[in-house]
């Protein structure tokens, strides 16, 4: 297993002025970081990653669709602007060295049809998924789809679907993650979940309910990590919390207010409490 910290926690950009941060992980004891990738600047990520090849800090990456760059729109041309989008985190991905690109990649964030998705909609997403996982293929770069919750998008909002949408693409670039905050809230079972998507997860998401410290509140974590582990998964569980340096993110995320002691706080005793499940 690697262990990863998502550094939206502290930033939608990391810049030279997180450098202690990244420091700080390593020192507790975490395999890599997940950066966010909202800017397209490929020799600030280039700089970074050597940052983190000093530090021996591994990477992987997450973003997220707009309104004008959203993959299922009906528009041909926005459509188009979604798949210009994700070629650029691609390439941002290949120049700091990450080896997955996660997160919502398969629609718009908070963006709301007044309906459920619709075939066609399904059909532009596969069409967008598959083109960008072909590119991705040439940076060696892995695609990740992940469902949220009802309050956040309408287009994949379970494991069951999430997997089939990356089975009909059937592209080895194209897959999908585990998030335990989404199947918090959407899972009628959690086992069930994992199950349905074992064949496709390649990447888990460690998010508490409150999206503060993991293992301090309500997420069911026994049946959570039994799950994971029936499904023989080996890959990066990445540390997903929130705080309030994130007004770009205001909407999605709703904190409105500090759930934890420290950024060190949450780090240290998130990666002492995965440890614990994982490797227990």
């Amino acid at each position: 297993m690697k262990y990863g910290m998502n550094m939206l926690l502290w930033t939608t950009d990391v810049t030279e002025e997180h450098h202690p941060h990244l420091d700080e992980l390593k020192s507790i004891g975490y395999d890599g970081v997940e950066l966010p990738i909202f800017d397209i600047d490929g020799d600030k990520f280039a700089k970074l990653g050597k940052k983190l090849d000093e530090l021996s800090l591994e990477r992987t990456a997450v973003t997220v669709c707009t309104a004008e760059a959203n993959p299922i729109s009906s528009d041909a041309a926005i459509r188009a602007a979604g798949l210009a989008h994700l070629k650029q985190a691609i390439d941002m991905c290949q120049a700091v060295g990450a080896t997955h690109l996660c997160g919502p990649i398969h629609s718009a964030l908070g963006e709301f049809s007044g309906s459920g998705r619709s075939d066609d909609e399904w059909n532009h997403g596969k069409d967008t998924l598959r083109k960008a996982a072909e590119y991705a293929a040439t940076a060696n770069v892995t695609l990740v789809a992940e469902y949220l919750n009802r309050f956040e998008c309408y287009f994949l909002n379970s494991a069951e679907d999430t997997a089939r949408f990356c089975r009909e693409i059937a592209h080895p670039h194209m897959k999908m993650m585990y998030d335990t905050f989404h199947a918090n809230i959407e899972e009628k079972c959690i086992q069930r979940a994992v199950d349905a998507c074992k064949d496709q997860m390649v990447h888990v998401h460690i998010s508490e309910n409150d999206r503060s410290t993991p293992g301090q509140g309500g997420v069911d974590w026994d049946t959570s990590f039994a799950a994971i582990k029936s499904a023989d998964y080996n890959g990066w569980m990445v540390v997903e919390a929130f705080g309030l340096a994130l007004p770009a993110l205001a909407a999605a995320t709703k904190i409105w207010r500090k759930m934890y002691e420290s950024e060190t706080q949450l780090a240290t005793d998130a990666l002492k409490f995965m440890k614990s499940r994982a490797e227990g």
